[in-house]
């Protein structure tokens, strides 16, 4: 995989700075069962980076400390973790709102099927990819058979009654265009989904969230490779929306890697930039203090743009 960091290096994107801490998200590790090409994790079967039990025990510890109202775990697919369901309890034990990063198919493995009934026990917010609801655009980006394995899953979660009005239970999609291109306005886009997937399937959701693909990793890669990373830089550069600085995810979100690394967001931890900047030395949870962070500045590089174009983009979708 070809290193998009050099491009995104040298930018003239605005400084920032925290405000107070909201969310505390944990990359669980970057197993997963799928291998999208979207993916700006670079996840697959074959990873074997996963966060130890004294990681997650010092993340719930400064989650506490800090008092944050929500967990967002990520991966990979961080239901394939082994400790996934202590981890869930132990989060909603503290009252802490969690958020799970569901690709849907793994609902449908063999050794997974018991995950929808557990989520919905504890509560559990589900943000599930769904790149389009057509089935050839989905099995061409994230692999053959994945969207049938999708519906039935979203089926599944609507008898137990994700989505539902009044349920208690989010069921929340996700979008990402196909190539590099910025998604259309969120609005529209979730009233067409819905439409589709209730008159096809009888399938309802919450929201639909709209989100940019990020020029980094596997995506920024294949992007190089094509030689087409550099329009799409300047496409989201040209597209800078000054008005979304104020909601970005950065401002009130920390991320943690499978380590217990830090960075100020999850796409700051894909390229290995800490808090403070790439020339940064790495901070551990275990060692970082709550007071440093409201007012800290946040490390910024050419991706930023991908946060702040058009309509903008975020891990809750939208922000304009």
């Amino acid at each position: 995989m070809r290193d998009v960091t050099p491009f995104l290096t040298n930018s003239d994107f605005p400084p920032l700075r925290r405000g107070a801490l909201q969310v505390l998200q944990l990359n669980l590790g970057y197993l997963c069962n799928l291998s999208c090409v979207h993916c700006h994790v670079d996840a697959g079967p074959k990873r074997k980076e996963s966060m130890s039990a004294q990681t997650i025990a010092q993340a719930l510890a400064f989650a506490r400390a800090a008092a944050v109202h929500t967990l967002d775990l990520t991966g990979g697919a961080p239901e394939m973790h082994p400790n996934f369901q202590a981890l869930v309890e132990q989060a909603s034990e503290q009252g802490l709102n969690v958020i799970d990063r569901c690709n849907l198919t793994i609902l449908q493995h063999p050794d997974y099927r018991y995950l929808p009934a557990f989520l919905a026990e504890q509560r559990v917010e589900i943000v599930a990819s769904l790149p389009c609801y057509l089935q050839d655009n989905v099995d061409k980006q994230r692999g053959k058979g994945v969207f049938a394995d999708s519906i039935a899953a979203l089926k599944h979660l609507n008898r137990l009654g994700y989505g539902r009005v009044d349920s208690g239970l989010a069921l929340n999609l996700v979008y990402n265009p196909q190539g590099p291109t910025l998604p259309p306005a969120q609005l529209g886009l979730e009233q067409a989904y819905k439409n589709h997937l209730q008159q096809e399937y009888g399938i309802v959701f919450n929201r639909l969230f709209a989100m940019t693909n990020m020029p980094i990793q596997r995506f920024g890669s294949t992007l190089l490779s094509q030689g087409r990373l550099p329009a799409y830089l300047d496409l989201l550069r040209q597209n800078f929306r000054r008005e979304n600085l104020s909601n970005l995810m950065c401002l009130n979100t920390l991320s943690v890697d499978w380590q217990g690394y830090v960075y100020d967001c999850d796409f700051n931890q894909m390229l290995a930039m800490p808090l403070g900047g790439f020339d940064a030395a790495r901070r551990h949870i275990a060692e970082l203090q709550v007071a440093d962070l409201p007012g800290a500045p946040i490390a910024t590089a050419g991706h930023c743009f991908g946060c702040t174009a058009g309509q903008g983009s975020s891990c809750g979708g939208a922000l304009a």
